[in-house]
């Protein structure tokens, strides 16, 4: 996907920039695709400070986007089911500046889906301000962190990727399956 992009990106140089940011809303805003593929296209292209800060604002306008549909949309009708899981009900019940502090935690943690840390703050007790500021405060060390591996992968050779790449795999995998297990055992 990341070659995709770059390839939009080289065949129109002169709006690259602008959709560079408009992916990466894009991007925060389905909250499903993982956003280093955007931040690799964006380093890859712009270069590192350039691509951070395209990935760094589309994510914030997107989250934000995100947060005030599902706020709008969906908290009437899915309070009572978040409330059922525990971790979710934390959030829901926390003051807005536990709320801040949860938020910008999780957001810290690059394996919490964003899109999961967004719903459920949409139905918290916190801004779409204090949102914002908590979860761009909290993304930017875990973007800093995929920036810097991307500008190493880049300079690797693509066997040692091909490693790198299977064995994030084979952890992702593993982590997945462990949680189908327990989740089953719990049932």
């Amino acid at each position: 996907m990341k070659e995709a992009i770059l390839h939009f990106f080289q065949a129109y140089p002169h709006i690259a920039v602008l959709s560079a940011f408009v992916f990466s809303v894009v991007i925060a805003f389905v909250g499903l695709i993982p956003s280093f593929v955007i931040t690799a296209a964006n380093i890859h292209f712009f270069g590192f400070w350039e691509g951070i800060v395209i990935t760094f604002l589309g994510e914030a306008i997107g989250v934000l986007l995100a947060f005030m549909l599902y706020r709008k949309g969906f908290k009437k009708g899915v309070m009572h089911r978040l409330e059922k899981h525990p971790r979710a009900k934390a959030l829901l019940e926390a003051s807005p500046k536990d709320a801040f502090w949860l938020i910008f935690s999780l957001r810290l943690v690059p394996v919490v889906p964003a899109g999961l840390v967004t719903f459920t703050a949409a139905m918290a007790r916190i801004s779409a301000l204090g949102f914002v500021v908590a979860g761009s405060l909290g993304k930017l060390p875990s973007l800093f962190l995929e920036g810097f591996a991307v500008l190493k992968v880049m300079h690797i050779h693509w066997k040692a990727r091909v490693v790198i790449l299977a064995s994030l795999a084979a952890v992702l995998l593993f982590f997945v399956v462990r949680h189908i297990v327990r989740s089953k055992k719990q049932n």
